[in-house]
């Protein structure tokens, strides 16, 4: 399958719209914690010290900036950018749905609009493919079985240690706490546009294990879904790795709790294993099969040619 060019031009609208609607958020937080230093603290989980404003925006955000842009690229670039427009419609809709009860309202009207945006882009995805047309036109490479494998088996593991760590702190917080990890109630201190933790944590499980099925199967729309899962699993690993080294918790290691060791060997395994699936799932597919020179078992000959040639 293949995406017809007035689909991909806009579907690289839309992206651009998603990705121009983030940097305009980050930028305003810029103005207002007044140094990018001070917003990647902020975006890493360091929120004790002292700056001149909230911040609206959250790791998230720059995630989806980078996730949108790239999915524009692809769009233009390509004829096979059908799963790339898809998932980044489908995970920008699962991220922006709590911003419809946020009391903020500019979080509000810009959930609004990127949910009306994330849904156009699934709508192009879906109305805008169509299949080859002709015998040469080249379909998406499946990715190789050896990088698949590994890939899946990674973002499968992702998948299980959040929820682990989800069902962690849904023993340990008072029921009302862990409702409001999902819903974003009062008790949640969060950017105004970061979707709640819980939602958050089920969104990754989603994404991560989607791409870890997928990739198992070697279907051709693994390698979006898988870098996509990977950029969110990098990008989460080096924040918490960020946050741990600035508190000097790989430092005192030893005498750590045992939670907070968990949480340590959770951000280096975050940061190592999204680098790697970026990296297997980035590289050339399998090559395609040759056509065969003979047809099908089954069809008849070829028609002559008319008029026949002399002694036919």
């Amino acid at each position: 399958m293949t995406v017809t060019r007035p689909a991909r031009l806009t579907g690289a609208a839309l992206c651009a719209a998603l990705a121009l609607t983030a940097a305009v958020w980050i930028l305003k937080d810029l103005a207002a914690l007044g140094s990018p230093a001070d917003l990647a603290r902020y975006w890493a989980g360091d929120h004790h010290f002292l700056v001149r404003g909230r911040s609206a925006t959250s790791l998230v955000d720059a995630v989806l900036l980078v996730v949108s842009a790239a999915a524009a690229a692809a769009a233009i670039r390509s004829r096979h950018a059908a799963s790339a427009l898809a998932a980044t419609g489908a995970v920008t809709l699962a991220l922006r749905l709590p911003g419809l009860w946020e009391p903020d309202t500019g979080a509000l009207v810009t959930a609004l609009l990127e949910l009306a945006l994330a849904a156009g882009l699934v709508v192009t995805a879906a109305v805008g493919r169509r299949p080859a047309t002709a015998s040469y036109e080249p379909l998406p490479t499946r990715p190789r079985t050896g990088p698949a494998v590994a890939a899946g088996a990674l973002l499968a593991t992702s998948a299980l240690v959040v929820a682990l760590w989800e069902l962690y702190w849904a023993t340990e917080l008072p029921l009302e706490i862990t409702v409001d990890r999902f819903t974003g109630g009062r008790s949640i201190m969060k950017a105004a546009l970061a979707p709640p933790p819980g939602w958050l944590s089920l969104t990754l499980v989603a994404l991560y294990g989607t791409g870890a099925v997928s990739a198992f199967l070697r279907a051709r729309h693994s390698r979006a879904v898988g870098l996509l899962g990977g950029a969110f699993l990098a990008a989460g690993g080096l924040a918490e790795v960020v946050r741990t080294t600035r508190y000097d918790m790989i430092g005192d290691f030893a005498d750590l709790p045992n939670t907070a060791r968990l949480s340590v060997l959770t951000a280096f395994f975050g940061l190592l294993a999204g680098i790697a699936v970026l990296v297997l799932l980035a590289g050339r597919g399998a090559p395609a099969d040759a056509p065969s020179p003979y047809p099908p078992a089954g069809m008849p000959p070829p028609a002559p040619p008319y008029p026949p040639p002399p002694g036919w």
